[in-house]
């Protein structure tokens, strides 16, 4: 036997002693993968929505504007009709609802807006054109939410109904909700899904309920594309609040992409320094990581405001070390170039953007984005590159051995799997070590 290839199984076998199985010869539809994305479209639109105390207005939880909801008093629900899709785009589904407040109830500005607390996500297989007032089953029960938007991916085999049941809004029993409810199909997997984290910019920026969303401005590029698009934003808060619940927040979001937009805040006065910053933003990539998720890393956006400009090259700065030391981490807007560019989008602060400053944000966002992954087809991709330096050679090997073995270094998985076989094991790595010994 080749000495090299004998080296490679003896890891791979003590590893079996040491994590799982499952752990350790992974599916590859856990992509760590900037080169493709696999469309999950919203199915909901306009379906038959029905409501038992507002049935005038549930036709606003899935509408085209997303700054119409529907509202009620709870105990209530909103329930969709989705016989009318065929049933190979809804065998798996990713249930997304909408609420306008900020994030989460941390910081100096918290805010709670009508917002669902306790609810349950429950389907039913009845027949399509008349609501079912039985035969509902629970899948997913949430008690205490503090998030104003949350993902639930569901086996929808066999199902034709879906509704959400709410009996609590903003931390007590009853009250009034407001939301925006969407149904993805994600039968080929969770990808095209996306969350905001950051301050008071995000939030503004972010927002999908007042003017053009991201995910509008991306259909708009590619009309396959409508993401999944989440808000993570809340006002003033800093790199350390993001360190400091993130793995909380990781832990219910279902998607795959996660934007960290802090830095702002930090440099305000220089409140954190740019070293904390930059230790609280890596902490933050390596949780991303570790989810099995992708980071997504902007520029802090540039001010006129003397206490935040006189540090921002500082910070900056550390986002271009991050850049070099993580290339995984897929590069965001550049905000500090394109506010420094266009001083005018900003505010009477000199800090935050004005409302057209805001839309531009997130025209930006869709801009860079469909650049660097929407259009990074696997078409072109480089079969055994799972570093994506665009050769294929030892390091390769050697990271995906890594990843066999649990180390969860982060490679593209798609590239990985040379036999095709929807898994990424030792034997892929022996296939690359032939690969490599024949070119």
């Amino acid at each position: 036997m080749n000495r090299f290839i004998r080296n490679l199984i003896v890891p791979a076998v003590a590893v079996s002693m040491s994590c799982s199985f499952l752990n350790c010869f992974r599916n590859s539809d856990q992509l760590i993968n900037a080169n493709a994305i696999t469309s999950n479209p919203v199915i909901s639109r306009n379906v038959p929505a029905y409501s038992e105390n507002a049935q005038a207005n549930a036709k606003f939880a899935n509408d085209d504007y997303y700054y119409s909801f529907w509202s009620s008093s709870t105990p209530d629900y909103i329930a969709y009709d989705l016989s009318g899709v065929p049933a190979e785009q809804r065998e798996t589904i990713d249930a997304v609802w909408y609420n306008p407040s900020s994030f989460d109830i941390i910081g100096n500005y918290v805010s709670r807006n009508l917002e669902p607390s306790d609810y349950t996500i429950e389907v039913n297989a009845a027949k399509g054109g008349e609501y079912p007032t039985d035969g509902w089953k629970v899948v997913e029960t949430v008690t205490g939410n503090t998030l104003s938007s949350r993902q639930h991916i569901i086996d929808f085999k066999g199902f034709n109904w879906i509704r959400m049941k709410i009996t609590g809004a903003d931390g007590k029993s009853g009250g009034t909700v407001n939301v925006n409810f969407d149904v993805h199909n994600v039968s080929q997997g969770v990808d095209d899904s996306w969350i905001f984290y950051g301050d008071s910019i995000t939030a503004g920026g972010m927002n999908n309920c007042y003017g053009t969303g991201f995910a509008t401005y991306v259909n708009e590029l590619d009309s396959r594309f409508f993401p999944i698009q989440e808000n993570g934003g809340i006002g003033g808060i800093t790199s350390t609040d993001g360190k400091n619940n993130i793995d909380r927040w990781l832990s219910a979001y279902k998607g795959h992409y996660v934007s960290i937009a802090y830095g702002t805040n930090d440099a305000w006065g220089n409140q954190s320094g740019p070293e904390k910053y930059y230790a609280n933003t890596v902490y933050m990539i390596d949780a991303v990581i570790k989810a099995g998720k992708i980071p997504v890393i902007p520029k802090i956006p540039y001010s006129v405001n003397k206490d935040v400009n006189s540090y921002l090259d500082n910070y900056n700065a550390m986002v271009d070390k991050i850049y070099s030391e993580y290339p995984q981490v897929i590069k965001g807007p550049d905000f500090n170039a394109y506010f420094k560019e266009h001083p005018e989008m900003l505010s009477s602060d000199g800090v935050h953007p004005n409302s057209d400053g805001y839309a531009e944000m997130r025209k930006l966002w869709a801009d860079t984005m469909y650049q660097n992954v929407y259009k990074n087809s696997s078409d072109s991709e480089i079969s055994g590159d799972v570093n994506n330096d665009g050769k294929f050679d030892i390091s390769d090997v050697v990271a995906t051995q890594k990843w066999i073995i649990c180390n969860d270094t982060p490679v593209n998985l798609k590239a990985a799997d040379i036999d095709k076989n929807s898994n990424v094991d030792i034997f892929d790595v022996i296939a690359m070590r032939k690969l490599l010994l024949s070119k």
